[in-house]
């Protein structure tokens, strides 16, 4: 009986011990919270990565791949990453960085090899999200998310998950990051103080007249007032399917849910004429129809362009210039869904790791320490900390590790920089949560029913879209055949479908 009595106190015992020495790991991962390395003698038995003690995992290396052009101090990072990861989930990364204008040619072609990645770096304008979600390029991530993604769940606003679904499943994990979207007028600042410019007065491409008068009479010929290269168009208050690239969208103040032709709309049409009348004036470049891009940036020889922004956007662009810019919002803040998937990472459906991939992202997006390491490398090499969270580049960063920091987790977990507002991510915050819902967000178009009728109309769009758009050709001779074009190329084919898949999608989420 004594030996029974000793046998349960002994248990009780070694219990009690091992609850003492969890709350003691479980204390030094919240005081690495902050953004501190870890102690190097923390032992790999941290459950917050989905549950799982390091040590009980297998050792598993990830290859990653990412958008942006290649690091020189990559891999010293990585071997600093690689010892934190497998501390943290017991695993290591191997990354590959595939340049901007070749990422999207790629993927498609590593993706079917049947490479078993475990990583990529997906949008709505890169490696396209949506084609390679429905065509089964990417693991549906609902239930992975639930087990081994808390942190994600708890860091990411909401709208991101709902606006990226595809059929009522996630594919990827948004970035964290600004969600809304809004066109402003850039102006040089200059010339808004020379001619004593009130800009707030400025909104659409109307209201621009006057202003560009003053610069085309008043400054040298080589000012150009309204520097814009072919890729311009008129703002359109309407929620693209395909982007503005494409000519098929919702109204903005719609209540009916339709779909139109916006090359048919009063409001095309209406800045259309403007912009022609802008063009024979002189105030465009020329050249504008066939012009790629334009330096105006650089030169500091414009007047007024068009950008999209986000909180504090002037002090970035000013940064870069070298001289001051300032902006008038052409609309209020929107919430698309092609801004949900901005930016985002999948795991690849050949993945033999979707557990420790899952892992590591919720670590991306809740793990400051990581967040950082990736995005501005060592600290005392790339980097040096001012305060807690207030950073300065060292030469090595300009030198050698220049990560696109939106294309790499949660972005409001990164260091500012100390010429940054302090309340920088408070801004973003507050831009998110002041935006307006577009009528469609949450639904994604599926393209494939009429993927024929779509690259016919690009293609089309491609050939009509810069003279028109920038006022290069007549709007009333142009647009006509343009429209004719298209629709023998099976446009409202196109339409048809858009509002058949809406309609259901609608249907489906009252």
């Amino acid at each position: 009986m004594k030996s029974k009595k000793m046998v349960l106190l002994m248990v009780v015992f070694l219990f009690a011990l091992a609850s003492t020495l969890a709350g003691c790991g479980s204390n030094n991962t919240k005081e690495n919270s902050n953004g501190n390395k870890p102690s190097e003698t923390q032992s790999a038995n941290s459950t917050e990565s989905g549950g799982q003690a390091g040590d009980k995992l297998e050792p598993v290396k990830l290859k990653v791949y990412l958008i942006g052009g290649p690091q020189r101090d990559l891999p010293t990072v990585q071997e600093e990453m690689n010892k934190y990861l497998t501390d943290k989930i017991n695993a290591t990364v191997d990354i590959t960085m595939i340049d901007w204008g070749d990422y999207s040619k790629r993927l498609p072609v590593i993706t079917a090899s049947g490479e078993n990645y475990d990583i990529a770096f997906t949008s709505s304008w890169a490696f396209d999200y949506l084609p390679n979600a429905t065509r089964g390029a990417f693991l549906p991530i609902n239930d992975l998310l639930e087990k081994y993604g808390q942190d994600i769940i708890k860091e990411l606003d909401p709208r991101f998950l709902a606006g990226s679904q595809v059929n009522g499943k996630n594919y990827a994990v948004p970035v964290n990051k600004e969600l809304a979207s809004q066109w402003v007028w850039r102006f040089n600042k200059q010339y808004v103080d020379k001619y004593k410019m009130d800009i707030t007065k400025i909104r659409n491409l109307e209201d621009l007249e006057p202003y560009l008068k003053q610069i085309k009479e008043g400054e040298p010929a080589d000012i150009t007032p309204l520097a814009v290269p072919k890729g311009f168009k008129p703002y359109m208050p309407f929620d693209f399917l395909l982007g503005d690239e494409f000519p098929v969208g919702m109204n903005m103040n719609s209540t009916d849910g339709k779909y139109v032709n916006i090359l048919e709309s009063d409001e095309l049409k209406s800045s259309l004429k403007t912009i022609r009348k802008y063009y024979q004036a002189g105030y465009l470049r020329k050249d504008v129809a066939t012009l790629e891009g334009i330096d105006n940036i650089k030169t500091g020889k414009w007047f007024a362009d068009r950008e999209q922004t986000q909180p504090y956007a002037e002090l970035g662009w000013s940064r870069s210039a070298g001289y001051d810019i300032v902006t008038s919002p052409m609309q209020d803040p929107v919430i698309f869904t092609g801004s949900a998937t901005g930016s985002m990472h999948a795991i690849s459906a050949n993945s033999k790791n979707p557990e420790r991939a899952m892992m590591f992202l919720n670590l991306l997006n809740s793990d400051k320490y990581l967040r950082n390491l990736i995005n501005y490398g060592i600290e005392g090499t790339h980097y040096k900390k001012i305060s807690e969270d207030v950073i300065e580049d060292l030469p090595a960063m300009k030198d050698g590790y220049q990560m696109p920091g939106f294309a790499l987790g949660n972005l409001f977990l990164t260091y500012s920089h100390k010429e940054d507002p302090a309340d920088k991510w408070e801004a973003f915050k507050e831009f998110n949560n002041s935006a307006k819902v577009a009528p469609s967000f949450g639904f994604n178009f599926n393209p494939d029913p009429v993927k024929t009728e779509v690259a016919s109309i690009s293609a089309i769009v491609k050939e009509f879209y810069p003279p028109i758009m920038t006022g290069a050709v007549d709007p009333d001779e142009h647009l006509p055949k343009a429209i004719a074009k298209m629709k023998d190329a099976g446009l409202d084919k196109v339409i048809a479908e858009a509002q058949k898949q809406y309609d259901e999608w609608k249907a489906a989420h009252k």
